[in-house]
């Protein structure tokens, strides 16, 4: 039995948007490839009644808030109720869930941020997706590419997979609440309801349902 999360160990797909894209695939990473052409074609499909279609690629939710001051950047979705705040840089191929937040001066791309998600300041987020109610502290960020430039390979402890890319991210699951000023390793994957500490550097796997204190103090809640 692998120890590496999949799609439905990480999510409940039932909170977000991109449902149909992600339950083709066994692990998350791998529907990111896909998310361009996919936002293109769902975007097409959303009731007019519902969504502005202010420019080709770019779909907004009308009970959506965005500040004037925010970038949107073909091709994403802004779904119902979600909240984009000033200065904040949508690169593109991104999708916000319902009521969701991207907050100020914060930067996305190439990302899925699922229903009642928060990334509120400062954050970057790149080739990742932050699961539902998953939260993202002040100036928290996910790197996403390796100084070598060599290709992602996620791992947890002796078992490996190779991602045959060279950008992703972090995969955090639902309710994942990851501490202010932390840095996400490329291929970080974090288990549903796990806490991690101001300050943390993360890589690899971290398992569902723990706190996170360094690598070599981890904590499980049910223990406690």
């Amino acid at each position: 039995m692998s120890n590496i999360p999949t799609v439905t160990d990480l999510y409940d797909l039932e909170h977000t948007i991109a449902k149909e894209l992600l339950e083709k695939y066994t692990y998350p990473w791998e529907a990111l490839k896909e998310l361009k052409a996919f936002i293109l074609a769902l975007g097409e499909t959303l009731p007019k009644e519902l969504y502005d279609h202010p420019e080709k690629g770019v779909w907004i939710a009308k009970d959506a808030k965005v500040f004037p001051s925010a970038y949107i950047g073909a091709p994403c979705i802004i779904d119902r109720g979600a909240e984009v705040r000033h200065c904040a840089f949508i690169r593109g191929s991104a999708i916000i869930g319902k009521n969701s937040v991207f907050g100020n001066s914060c930067e996305i791309k190439n990302s899925i941020i699922f229903d009642d998600a928060q990334t509120p300041h400062y954050n970057y987020i790149g080739d990742s997706i932050l699961g539902w109610h998953s939260h993202m502290g002040a100036g928290a960020i996910t790197s996403n590419v390796k100084s070598d430039r060599t290709n992602i390979v996620i791992r947890c402890g002796k078992e490996e997979v190779a991602t045959g890319a060279y950008k992703i991210g972090a995969m955090l699951g639902d309710f994942v609440e990851v501490g202010c000023n932390s840095v996400l390793n490329p291929g970080t994957v974090i288990g549903k309801h796990t806490n991690i500490y101001p300050l943390s550097r993360v890589r690899g796997v971290v398992r569902e349902n723990s706190i996170y204190k360094t690598a070599e103090n981890i904590v499980m809640k049910e223990s406690r």
